[in-house]
């Protein structure tokens, strides 16, 4: 399981520190895509397998709707490495569309991580009410 938040700075290159604990997770090798919400989500291997499942379940070919969401994941989407620090490269367009360019936040989301814009996360993170989500989400009980 995917937990906690975890603040690091993007270096020069691109390159962007993740936490030995999410690493433990994740592995030496994952998947790095655009997500919703204007960040990225990076996924291990077998949950990307778990996640990509869903995305199959789909129509292929007669849904405009499922071809346009499969070009969103699988064209954004790249296996990537950690190297000996720590680090991983994200790539400039992931960074782009994120709007990473100094400060990041990673955040443990069960079984994926979320890298989001520091300044994105605090507004977004602000604005969340978990009282108007529950009612939002009727029938759900915590």
């Amino acid at each position: 399981m995917l937990l906690g938040t975890y603040s690091h700075s993007l270096d020069s290159k691109g390159r962007l520190i993740v936490p030995a604990k999410l690493r433990e997770s994740l592995g030496d090798s994952f998947v790095i895509t655009k997500s919703l919400d204007h960040c990225l989500a990076i996924y291990p291997n077998d949950g990307w397998e778990n996640f990509i499942g869903k995305i199959e379940t789909l129509p292929k070919i007669s849904s405009e709707p499922a071809r346009r969401l499969r070009r969103f994941y699988f064209g954004n989407s790249q296996t990537i490495e950690v190297d000996k620090q720590g680090r991983i490269l994200i790539p400039g367009n992931l960074r782009d569309y994120a709007g990473l360019t100094r400060d990041a936040v990673l955040i443990g989301v069960n079984d994926h991580v979320e890298i989001w814009d520091s300044e994105s996360w605090n507004r977004y993170n602000d604005g969340i009410d978990v009282n108007d989500i529950v009612s939002d989400l009727s029938g759900l009980e915590l």
